[in-house]
């Protein structure tokens, strides 16, 4: 049984999304369904410690600087992370696209790591840091390579919701499509999370032969997922093995 003050504050800060950078004292306590009394006194404790700040002018609250030091010292602690960053960056410049790293977390993709391509500082899309696991080449790369029964219990919970034209929302389909990514070794979207964004997604294993993430290259469809598809591929497939012996994956071959 956890402690009531703790679970409301963390509650609080869960409310706070890119939808929802900014919320005020009454939309915290209809959210929670707690008295703004209540709500004033746990959102002074965070202010008081930096996880929240407070807009002068609007007098609305967004999440504190304490939130990204915390992140920032996340990010570069993940293991994966640290084993996956100067690969990632190399793939994102010999290709001139996005690489990006994700963990599976909770039916969704946590993107941890970005790679950007040079001479460009941000593409036009930015996406994350959660993604949908079932619509996105990074989290089929992951969910592909998941126990069937994992599988199965992922298409028996999660609800498919179109972003795009794209977007498989069939789950027979889906299905079809994650054991299509398991045997040719990587995932594919084709503009099923964003219009205007193609993306691979290949999985990084673990010592225990299992999924610890995935990795993706994103960029323009045509390019990703045109004429140099195999090309593009066969460049991440590489990248992700190097990644996964980092972290201590030995495949068949090397085991013999």
């Amino acid at each position: 049984m956890g402690i009531q003050s703790v679970h409301r504050a963390l509650h609080i800060l869960s409310l706070f999304s890119h939808r929802r950078p900014a919320l005020g004292v009454s939309e915290i306590s209809r959210s929670l369904s707690l008295p703004k009394g209540t709500i004033h006194g746990l959102i002074r404790t965070l202010v008081n410690q930096g996880f929240l700040s407070q807009d002068p002018e609007t007098r609305k609250y967004r999440l504190g600087l304490k939130i990204y030091e915390l992140g920032i010292i996340l990010s570069g602690t993940l293991d994966i992370n640290q084993k996956a960053a100067q690969p990632a960056h190399q793939l994102a410049k010999r290709t001139r696209l996005m690489s990006r790293i994700a963990i599976w977390d909770g039916d969704s993709v946590m993107i941890t790591l970005n790679a950007y391509p040079p001479p460009y500082a941000v593409l036009p899309h930015q996406i994350g840091p959660r993604v949908h696991a079932y619509c996105s080449a990074i989290g089929k790369a992951c969910l592909a390579f998941l126990g069937d029964e994992e599988i199965n219990a992922y298409l028996d919970r999660i609800k498919l919701v179109s972003f795009t034209p794209s977007t498989i929302i069939s789950k027979k389909q889906l299905q079809a499509e994650l054991m299509e990514t398991r045997e040719r070794g990587y995932s594919v979207d084709q503009e099923e999370a964003v219009q205007g964004l193609g993306c691979l997604g290949a999985p990084i294993f673990d010592r225990e032969g299992t999924v610890a993430g995935s990795i993706s290259l994103s960029g323009n469809p045509k390019r990703v997922t045109g004429d140099q598809i195999k090309n593009l591929a066969e460049e991440l497939l590489k990248t992700a093995a190097e990644i996964s012996q980092y972290m201590g994956y030995v495949t068949a071959a090397l085991k013999i």
